[in-house]
């Protein structure tokens, strides 16, 4: 069934559903801003579902679903709706390759070869740091490889997508945004670490966090609460979107999450649970460009100001029937995620999540 923007309107304005908010009255005024927004822009881009959650000061002060997981079936979206955060993946695959520096395991200054033996020679040697900040000139994707549905049984089988490729410049002298690097960096943190990234990601990260909600987006598995995946048709229908499998890039853009375990995730970077200050640091940091010219990109983050000069350490995440925005206010302590399940669903994340570090 296809539904049209005017039909997708009235039936969230007279049946959306909304759970019940987690949230505190001290923060009414920033959550109702927030949720007229929220509100507006789901009727607007005809987002079925969403969920949002933001803590201050490392306590979660609004968490609330909105709209549908499955429209056919009417499932509202809870707060444990598991949602694709797609790049956002890049941030876990980062906190990966930072614990292993603090153990001594794995150094930006590498070569990735060191850590990963079948990566071919190439006519530039290729750091991990380079990797990790896209300037190591491996490419993006290539035509209809986004949307690619095969099923790869390992990090190393999935690189067989772009590893013979050569390099798109010298390292270090250009910002190439490529979700295949964070592939590279998946089987580094394997070599590293003698275990599998998704064993290392689970025992390492998810587990100790108690990110119960946070699972690799095996499509053969029954995953409870999963969400649907919707997009926009011809520009017109709303539909489901299409098969993918996400195997050949969970170090990029194959995990699938919530809100709140994000939360979880960006307090316990923020509180240095996890990794160490120094390490923190580094992936904090952009990688300057041998041209001199600017670099926002860190490892795994964005490294940005809003409009009142506050820094933020960010990233987005598109996928198949999804969009994530996961976002760090360090000095005003903010946390913020937000996902949906719909693709494409263009909205300026940023401004909502300025309403809470103000």
């Amino acid at each position: 069934m296809k539904y049209t923007f005017s039909f997708c309107l009235l039936m969230f304005l007279a049946s959306v559903s909304f759970s019940q908010p987690v949230s505190e009255k001290k923060y009414a005024k920033q959550i109702k801003a927030a949720s007229d927004s929220i509100v507006k822009m789901m009727a607007k881009k005809s987002i079925p579902g969403l969920s949002v959650a933001v803590s201050i000061k490392g306590k979660t002060v609004w968490a609330q679903a909105f709209g549908f997981s499955d429209l056919e079936n009417r499932i509202p979206v809870t707060v444990n709706t598991k949602f694709r955060i797609g790049s956002v993946s890049k941030t876990i695959t980062a906190v990966a390759i930072a614990q292993l520096m603090d153990e001594g395991r794995i150094s930006l200054d590498s070569s990735v070869a060191k850590y990963v033996p079948y990566w071919p020679a190439k006519k530039y040697a290729i750091t991990v740091g380079q990797v990790g900040s896209h300037v190591a000139g491996i490419r993006h994707y290539n035509g209809y490889e986004f949307l690619s549905a095969k099923r790869y049984e390992n990090v190393e089988e999935s690189m067989d997508i772009f590893k013979n490729d050569s390099l798109r410049f010298a390292p270090g002298t250009q910002y190439q945004y490529t979700s295949y690097g964070y592939s590279l960096l998946s089987a580094a943190i394997e070599g590293a670490s003698g275990k599998s990234y998704l064993d290392f990601i689970k025992q390492r990260i998810f587990d100790p966090l108690n990110m119960n909600n946070s699972v690799p987006d095996h499509n053969d598995s029954i995953i409870p609460n999963r969400t649907r995946f919707y997009t926009i048709i011809k520009n017109k229908f709303l539909g489901n979107a299409p098969f993918v499998d996400n195997s050949n890039k969970w170090g990029s853009g194959g995990i699938l999450s919530t809100p709140t375990d994000l939360l979880k995730f960006g307090n316990a970077i923020l509180y240095k649970k996890i990794l160490s200050e120094r390490s923190r640091a580094a992936l904090w940091t952009p990688y300057p460009l041998s041209t001199g010219k600017e670099n926002v990109y860190g490892i795994g983050f964005r490294v940005e100001k809003n409009n009142a000069g506050q820094t933020y350490m960010s990233h987005g995440g598109t996928s198949i029937g999804g969009r994530t925005f996961f976002v760090i206010y360090p000095k005003e302590e903010v946390v913020m995620a937000i996902t949906y399940n719909l693709l494409p669903a263009g909205y300026n994340e940023i401004e909502l999540s300025d309403i809470f570090s103000n």
